[in-house]
């Protein structure tokens, strides 16, 4: 068996936003938000279920399954493979955002309902490199008492994530292992038992997939490694700036100071036209 990478744009949408099977999307909220038994979610509408985009249509880096339960408590999932300048205010306005949009100006404000946002990071986000999973509510500062329940921000970091299979027996930890290491596996690990993470793994199992869902899987790949390429390109590229720039003001010095052209050659690592363009705009001036 060979599974797909479920942090992919098409995948992670595919799996958790699948209307036939809403366990796997119940079964990953109950599990991450350790819900007992008599308050666990029996039921999801997916407000965005997965459709295949076309592919010149596929521009989205931030992916999302949003869905409500029973009770009308909106969930937010997302998967968020980088890190971007503003991800926690971010984070925050599409929350509070989803939270005003319930009602319209005017309504009684009683019949907003709670907002839950589930992020799933391929990044460290917070200093602490111990916990994988940290839950966010407004609470009193003095006595730690959460009454503002409005909005909760829960954060599922992988890198932090370094358990393997075999020493896994939480629910939620067997969901995190699946998201990040499912694309590395090629069997079902034995130690599933849960219906909705058993159909996640069909779910992510490539010989299910159509030639299409494919086709748009590896665009999706692609696009990633392009993003990643134009990434290292521009670091790159600054650091060789900065490194010049560093050059250029030492061997500057080295001039004025009535050092040896060989000397500052080998102290710079300038090439000779380049210390003559240098020698002349320091006479001109």
């Amino acid at each position: 068996m060979k599974f797909v990478d479920v942090k992919n744009d098409i995948a992670f949408r595919k799996i958790f936003g699948n209307e036939n099977k809403k366990e796997i999307l119940i079964s990953f909220l109950n599990a991450v938000l350790e819900l007992p038994e008599g308050k666990k979610i029996v039921t999801v509408e997916i407000k965005n279920p997965f459709q295949l985009p076309e592919i010149k249509h596929l521009k989205s880096t931030i992916l999302d399954v949003s869905a409500t339960d029973q009770r009308n408590i909106s969930y937010i999932v997302e998967m968020q493979i980088e890190e971007l300048e503003g991800f926690d205010k971010r984070v925050q306005y599409y929350t509070a955002k989803q939270y005003s949009a319930q009602i319209e100006k005017g309504e009684d404000y009683p019949k907003l309902n709670q907002v839950i946002f589930i992020g799933i990071l391929d990044f460290k986000f917070f200093e602490d490199d111990t916990e994988y999973i940290t839950k966010h509510r407004t609470v009193n500062i003095k006595t730690q008492k959460s009454t503002l329940t409005a909005m909760e921000y829960n954060f599922i970091e992988l890198p932090k994530f370094t358990k393997q299979i075999e020493n896994i027996e939480t629910l939620v930890d067997k969901w995190i292992f699946f998201i990040k290491n499912a694309t590395n596996l090629d069997v079902i690990p034995a130690n599933i038992e849960d219906e909705g993470l058993k159909n996640a793994y069909q779910d992510a199992y490539k010989h299910n997939w159509t030639k299409e869902e494919l086709e748009s899987y590896h665009y999706a790949q692609m696009r990633k490694q392009d993003e990643i390429g134009k990434t290292t390109i521009a670091i790159k590229k600054a650091v060789e700036k900065a490194t010049k720039q560093r050059e250029i003001e030492i061997a500057t010095t080295g001039i004025r100071n009535k050092i040896t052209r060989e000397t500052i050659m080998l102290m710079t690592g300038l090439t000779e036209s380049e210390l003559d363009d240098l020698y002349k705009q320091i006479e001109t001036k």
